[in-house]
């Protein structure tokens, strides 16, 4: 009795030890799954399709970034206004979503290395005239995204009334149709819009030249070191690998 049970006993142990050894291989080798928020509302960073997909130079840098790293991801259609507080909430780990990295927002979250640099611009209607900076639109109405930097830039400018949009599309909307006299955005959105757009490419056009310098960066809680360095060891990887630079031609040029 003794005798079986001291082998019932090692046999357990053996087969525990060697559960455990199966268990550790299996889940060393397990990606780790990052929830990244994006507010897909911004052509062509981010935006839904006509299949109703996330598309965009950010989902197809979000996707690049994950495979280098090796972590599994989900994208997370997330509306702007809210998009910082389930950030800090714990929602979602990241944000990508053209996040312009500025000193302010520092202080409350964590940025990987920038990846572009998307300076602000001001877009007008074609029949304008005597415009050539922001500071020339005193005495107007001029919309941005809420809580962006270009609404930042407009705020700062002396005489230039500040309208705000929940999404971008909607203030490139209320411009083409004259109840605004001009857009500030991010470079990228701004040519979308103004350029390449069917719809607004022939009544509205891009005046001067970017006006900030704004490097974009992903957006992480403040002090997850460990999401930070997957999407920087994972951004690096891109970088190097002349991906980015791909990206960069088929979204943005």
């Amino acid at each position: 009795m003794k005798k079986t049970h001291s082998v019932s006993t090692a046999f357990l142990v053996i087969a525990a030890v060697f559960g455990v050894a199966i268990c550790f291989s299996s889940c060393a080798s397990k990606p780790k799954k990052v929830v990244i928020a994006t507010d897909a509302t911004w052509p062509p960073m981010e935006y839904v399709d006509e299949n109703k997909n996330l598309v965009g130079f950010d989902i197809d840098l979000i996707n690049e970034v994950a495979k280098a790293a090796n972590f599994q991801v989900e994208i997370k259609n997330t509306a702007w206004d809210g998009i910082f507080a389930g950030l800090a909430a714990g929602d979602y780990q990241a944000i990508g979503s053209s996040v312009t990295i500025t000193d302010e927002r520092k202080t409350a979250m964590d940025f990987s290395e920038p990846y572009v640099n998307a300076g602000q611009v001001l877009v007008v209607r074609k029949d304008t005239t005597g415009v050539a900076t922001l500071a020339d639109m005193s005495g107007k109405n001029v919309g941005a995204q809420i809580g962006t930097t270009g609404a930042i830039e407009i705020g700062k400018t002396t005489g230039v009334t500040l309208k705000t949009y929940d999404e971008v599309g909607l203030a490139f909307q209320d411009l083409a149709n004259g109840n605004i006299d001009g857009v500030v955005a991010d470079s990228p959105i701004a040519a979308n819009f103004a350029l390449q757009n069917p719809t607004y490419k022939e009544s509205l056009m891009i005046v001067g030249k970017p006006f900030t310098d704004e490097y974009l960066g992903f957006a992480v809680k403040k002090g997850d070191a460990e999401t930070l360095k997957l999407l920087n060891d994972g951004l690096a990887k891109v970088k190097a690998s002349g991906k980015l630079d791909e990206l960069v031609q088929k979204w943005l040029k």
